[in-house]
Formats: structure tokens, sequence, C-alpha cells
């Protein structure tokens, strides 16, 4: 029974450090990936209103909404782009 038990251990132990790694890795790239696209899309979003906010300002727009805006957008790009990056990094290694 022990020996049976030491046989099921020693399958676990060689699954886990063979199999797990070759899965986590591609978890692991995707996660980035898809960080990287909401980031891109809430971006879009914030350059988006930013645009809109900038041509409004005429018709008594506010000028500290489209800077809140384009700052919002620049850093949500800026986190996209360095997360498609990161995942293009983990993919090369």
């Amino acid at each position: 029974m022990k020996e049976a038990r030491k046989i099921v251990a020693n399958i676990v132990r060689q699954f886990m450090n063979h199999v797990v790694p070759q899965v986590i890795r591609p978890l692991h790239i995707l996660w980035n990936e898809i960080i990287g696209l909401f980031f891109i899309v809430f971006a879009v979003t914030f350059g988006t209103a930013a645009f809109r906010g900038y041509r409004n300002l005429d018709k008594g727009g506010s000028i500290s909404l489209v800077i809140l805006s384009a700052v919002l957008a620049l850093l949500m790009l800026y986190y996209g782009v360095t997360s498609f990056l990161k995942a293009r990094k983990i993919s090369r290694s």
C-alpha cells in the first residue's frame, strides 16, 4: 500500500513539474493580452471623450474635462501597450 502511494505521489510530482508550467505560461500570456486589450479600449473611450470635450470648448465646455480625459487616455494607453509588451516578453522567454 505504501509503495502504491509512493508511485502515485511520484507520478503526480512529475505531472506538476512537466505539465503545469507548460499550461501556466500560455495562460499568463493570455491574461496580459486581455488586460492590455481592456486598457486600450478604455484609452479609446477616454480619447473620444477628450476629443468631444475639445470640440465643445467653444460652446462652453470645460477645459478641465478635456485635460482629465486626455491624461486618462494616455495613462490607459501606456498600461495597455506595456501589458502587450510584457506578454511578448513572456512568450519569448
